[in-house]
């Protein structure tokens, strides 16, 4: 029983001294191991605050510039031509608003009419037609004119032989009556309607005096009214088309008689058609009133080349009146549309070379100037070059770094 407590004594002894022994090693151990990832981490922790040093450096030492401004250097303004002005109130022309209606400029509209009854035998054009000076329209025969072209053929045989005998042969009444008969003759026919050019192959043997003749357009324009169909016997005078030449078209407006008489004919106006507005000018003034209204109408001339009006339209005109007020007033081609469609001007801020859009509100533009509110008097405003500036700041998406 004592060898047995011994041994057991013995071994739990040698047990102890082994756990002893074994442990500063494995301490040690984890010692370096802790160590080493402790130094990892610390240089993962290192690199994490440089990278985000770095980023807040770049985001404090970069530039950001507001939306809608821009930077250009010395060179750019000088290259784009960019000029600007101190923005000051001007005296500018008071305008008033009246409705009105656009019509044909009658001074270029024309009525195609037989002079004499007649058959409308063929149409060599239709209505909303674009037609050239002295084009055929209709063909159209008539008993009148048959027997005026037989009479013309007759003295102008008559005329050619009495001219070929000469004043020595035959007496003087004949040669007078053959020559007063061959040009009443041609008088007739061309009044009733031949042109020169059908009375010369009439009478050159290259046509026969069947009665017919053509009408043809004295202008270059469109045909706006066809009122006969192929076969028809029409009346002299009847209205067989209108034709207009729409490049100007005219607009009455309607105004108060105090507001005509402040209104000179030359003065600038405009005309409002669906938020757009196109120059116009005064150009003649009524001295009537109408029985109904009471007012009395403004002629304006409009340019239609590009065939944006047609008579019949309602309009609102904007004109000029001698009458003057102070306002801001700018180049047209300062003022620009932005991108959602307001009116905006450059203003060029503190620091030289950086300009700034701004919405203003567009008051009227008259004879090229543009009146605006909406931004202080005294400002410095893009007035030439403007166009460049908005470009380079579409350019960039309202990000531009030209520096």
């Amino acid at each position: 029983m004592s060898r047995y407590i011994f041994i057991l004594l013995t071994t739990l002894a040698l047990t102890a001294c082994g756990q002893e022994t074994e442990s500063p090693g494995k301490t040690a151990e984890h010692a370096t191991a802790e160590k080493h990832d402790d130094h990892g981490a610390k240089e993962e922790h290192g690199d994490h605050d440089e990278g985000k040093g770095h980023d807040e450096g770049e985001g404090h030492g970069g530039h950001e510039e507001a939306p809608g401004t821009i930077h250009l250097s010395s060179e750019q303004m000088k290259t784009a031509g960019i000029k600007v002005s101190l923005l000051q109130p001007v005296p500018v022309a008071q305008t008033v608003k009246a409705p009105g209606e656009v019509r044909l400029n009658a001074y270029r509209t024309v009525k195609i009419t037989p002079r004499i009854n007649a058959q409308v035998i063929e149409r060599h054009a239709k209505l909303g037609d674009k037609v050239e000076k002295e084009q055929p329209l209709v063909t159209l025969s008539s008993v009148e004119m048959a027997e005026a072209q037989g009479q013309l053929l007759l003295a102008d045989k008559e005329w050619k032989r009495v001219r070929k005998l000469g004043r020595r042969v035959v007496s003087e009444r004949r040669y007078l009556s053959a020559k007063i008969d061959f040009q009443k003759s041609f008088a007739n026919v061309k009044a009733y309607g031949m042109s020169d050019s059908e009375i010369r192959k009439l009478l050159g043997q290259k046509r026969s005096a069947d009665g017919t003749f053509e009408l043809k357009s004295p202008i270059s324009g469109r045909i706006l009214h066809d009122k006969f169909i192929v076969g028809e016997f029409v009346d002299a005078g009847y209205e067989l088309m209108v034709i207009a030449d729409e490049s100007t078209m005219w607009v009455e407006a309607r105004v108060t008689p105090e507001t005509a008489g402040m209104v000179q004919i030359g003065s600038p106006a405009e005309v409002l058609v669906n938020n757009e507005r196109y120059p116009a000018k005064v150009i003649q003034l009524h001295h009537t009133l109408d029985e109904t209204t009471r007012t009395s109408a403004v002629r304006l001339e409009l340019d239609n080349s590009k065939d944006r009006f047609h008579a019949g339209m309602f309009v609102t005109a904007l004109i000029s009146t001698s009458n003057k007020n102070k306002a801001l007033q700018l180049p047209e081609a300062a003022v620009l549309r932005s991108s959602d469609g307001d009116w905006q001007v450059f203003v060029q801020q503190e620091e030289e070379g950086e300009f700034k859009a701004v919405e203003v509100e567009v008051k009227q533009i008259i004879d090229g100037k543009a009146v605006i509110e909406g931004i202080k008097p005294g400002s410095k405003v893009v007035t030439a070059g403007a166009f460049f500036i908005q470009s380079e700041i579409a350019k960039g998406g309202f990000e531009i770094h030209n520096h």
